[in-house]
């Protein structure tokens, strides 16, 4: 199996990429697997430091302003001339793109080559690269049913994040949980809000946690370099622990309640999980994708969703209290997040690939 995958930009894109690539080699014995990516966004760094082999492209969205708009496109068929020319010398079996303004032209350049091609929509609501990949695209793989409305229905499976499979194989590890000063016979709140935190989001649980009830201890994860301003915002008690950062799927059997945005693969990792959650979508990300993400959780009543507008410490407390203080509410939420998750995503994914090759 010669399987090439299209990546970047974000890490809702590039981390289900890299969840297919482990559960491929784990199928395949005669695997052979190269990445494509931008060459100056994380995934120039994060594929390789993986140990996949990666070529590079150069790309741009298509962004306000007409001079920008004519850069992104010229830089577009440029990279589809050199997609080609890597396609061509490395004959992959298929092409898969997990989105990121790099996938289109690899794409393209497959379907010209009559390669077959899948692409994988994290979000409820399509990106701009996927939108335009599908009209070219064998197979379309979604995570959200509303897309089906978006992408063509005869060519659309609704299979879910590869992502979701990896937390299932990721271990409770006692001795790193308990690393972090927490405590096995206590209730756990968990509060992140992605790897560089959310400097509005901080100053609002840093009034709010200090008012919560001490019987839960609570593990705030601030983000790189959040941790000293935090650490003197907050009081010190045995109870809230600080961190900036958290091996999250390490821990995630013993979290009573996450409080997180809604990315991609926070939404695919609390769904398998079942982590009742308490969601702040980011309002800083393209067409509000994450207010859509949280409202399918909030719709079938696996979390409650609070707009990051209207956040404040007593709305907060509230929650907390609704939830942690109902062990009924929260064994609901549970069993509801549970039946969105997709835990077979990635074989699912792979039988498709096989499928197509067949």
């Amino acid at each position: 199996m010669r399987l090439l995958i299209v990546t970047g930009g974000t890490g809702g894109h590039i981390y289900p990429a890299l969840a297919l690539a482990q559960a491929a080699e784990k199928r395949y014995s005669d695997l052979d697997l190269l990445f494509i990516g931008n060459d100056d966004r994380m995934e120039a760094t994060i594929i390789p430091q993986a140990g996949y082999a990666f070529s590079s492209l150069h790309t741009s969205g298509l962004t306000k302003g007409i001079t920008q708009k004519a850069k992104a496109i010229v830089q577009m068929l440029k990279a589809i001339t050199q997609a080609k020319k890597i396609i061509r010398e490395w004959k992959p079996d298929l092409v898969i793109g997990f989105g990121g303004y790099v996938s289109a032209p690899v794409i393209l350049a497959a379907h010209a080559l009559h390669i077959p091609t899948l692409i994988h929509e994290q979000n409820s609501i399509a990106g701009a690269s996927n939108r335009l990949a599908a009209r070219y695209a064998d197979g379309i793989i979604i995570c959200y049913e509303r897309l089906f409305e978006c992408f063509d229905r005869k060519k659309t499976r609704l299979l879910g994040n590869p992502r979701a499979s990896s937390v299932l194989e990721v271990p409770f590890n006692k001795t790193y949980f308990t690393s972090l000063g927490l405590r096995m016979d206590q209730p756990l709140i968990l509060v992140v809000m992605g790897s560089l935190g959310s400097t509005s989001v901080n100053d609002i649980m840093c009034e709010a946690l200090p008012k919560l009830n001490q019987a839960y201890q609570i593990l705030f994860v601030c983000g790189k370099g959040n941790l000293e301003t935090v650490k003197k915002q907050l009081p010190k008690r045995d109870n809230l622990h600080v961190v900036e950062y958290v091996s999250q799927l390490e821990i995630m059997d013993q979290v009573d309640l996450i409080i997180c945005r809604a990315g991609a693969t926070t939404a695919a990792e609390i769904t398998v999980s079942g982590t009742p959650a308490i969601i702040v979508p980011s309002p800083y990300v393209a067409h509000n994708h994450q207010f859509y993400n949280a409202s399918v959780l909030a719709d079938h009543k696996a979390a409650f969703l609070v707009e990051e507008k209207d956040l404040n410490s007593e709305i907060l407390n509230d929650k907390i209290e609704r939830i942690m203080g109902n062990p009924k509410l929260r064994q609901q939420m549970s069993e509801a997040s549970q039946a969105l998750g997709f835990p077979s995503a990635a074989e699912d994914i792979l039988n498709w690939i096989d499928e197509m090759k067949r």
